[in-house]
């Protein structure tokens, strides 16, 4: 009996000493470099980020990072706490040294607020540090230049180039380049249009870009403008001119249709008159075949004598023979 108790014990050491040897064997590489950096994080802190389901070698590599970099009061609890949020725990010490060694003042709880925000930090700590160029208008979206028409009516075609850098503070919630380089391409349209001539913006584009960067476009967005230059400026059409051209044309359009109206009114009361004529001719007739009717009720009632019937033909008679010499003369 005792035998057997002995072997049970043996069995459950040996068991106890076979785990412990497999967490020696997957997490003291990595206490002890995290030991050799002067990184405080203890073997069974290793162990417990394993059953929370935090890979403890992206959380104590970046942990030796940070603290290589002289960076403090970040501890494996914050690394962690991001892991388990989704987010990218590498990209955020990246740009919290990054933004360290560029003597940019940037918080912990800020800085992983962005990453979750879904905005690339460590790409907004390099612009922050190196500004980027922003074309406008933007060649992807199929228009190269911007097009505005100045009082003369003479149409500019401008391209800008836009010097901005990240607005860290701003950078949750903050507009995108997308916002900058309409809001760019606004001022330059309202600029131009305010000019006088198209003379004057060819003389001094760089009036542009003050006039544009004065407005404070940068307002609510994740940059600071720096600078905006006019890359280019060609001359366009004559707008002005174009637009008199197709006013005149609709002008003679409307004149045209006005006198096709006034014809065709025209037209139509002289059908009018026409149909008058007819209609009273036929009135005639109807009058000149009531009169045979007369004269034989005349004859009748004995109003009208066989001699007056003869009388009143002499006088048709000389009166048609009259209106035949008369036609013969003219």
């Amino acid at each position: 009996m005792s035998n057997t108790l002995i072997w049970i014990v043996v069995g459950i050491v040996a068991f106890v000493l076979f785990i412990f040897a497999i967490i020696l064997f997957n997490y003291f590489q990595l206490w002890l470099q995290a030991y050799f950096s002067k990184t405080k994080v203890s073997l069974f802190a290793i162990v417990a980020m394993r059953f929370r389901k935090v890979n403890s070698s992206v959380i104590v590599i970046n942990l030796i990072r940070l603290v290589k970099a002289g960076i403090v009061g970040i501890t494996t609890d914050d690394l962690e706490s991001h892991y388990l949020a989704g987010g990218n725990v590498g990209n955020v010490v990246s740009a919290i040294i990054a933004a360290n060694k560029a003597r940019i003042e940037l918080d912990w709880n800020v800085a992983t607020a962005i990453d979750l925000a879904g905005r690339d930090i460590l790409d907004a700590v390099n612009t922050s540090v190196n500004p980027k160029v922003i074309d406008c208008p933007d060649p992807g979206l199929g228009r190269p230049t911007i097009d505005a028409v100045a009082k003369d009516g003479i149409q500019l075609k401008a391209r800008a180039r836009v010097t901005v850098r990240t607005n860290l503070a701003r950078l949750v919630g903050g507009a995108t380049e997308e916002t900058i380089v309409a809001r760019v391409g606004e001022g330059i349209v309202s600029s131009i249009g305010s000019a006088d001539t198209h003379k004057v913006v060819l003389e001094n584009p760089d009036g542009i870009s003050k006039a544009v960067l004065a407005r404070g476009l940068d307002s609510g967005t994740a940059y600071e403008i720096l600078s905006i230059d006019i890359a280019d400026i060609d001359v366009g059409v004559n707008i002005g001119a174009k637009l008199q051209e197709d006013q005149a044309q609709a002008d003679m359009k409307v004149a045209q249709a006005k006198a096709e109206q006034q014809r065709a009114h025209a037209v139509a009361k002289e059908q009018e008159h026409k149909a008058d004529v007819q209609k009273n001719r036929a009135l005639v007739v109807l009058a000149e075949a009531d009169i045979p009717k007369a004269m034989a009720e005349s004859f009748r009632s004995g109003n009208l004598g066989i001699m007056d019937f003869y009388r009143m033909k002499n006088i048709e008679s000389d009166t048609s023979m009259r209106d035949s010499i008369a036609d013969d003369k003219d």
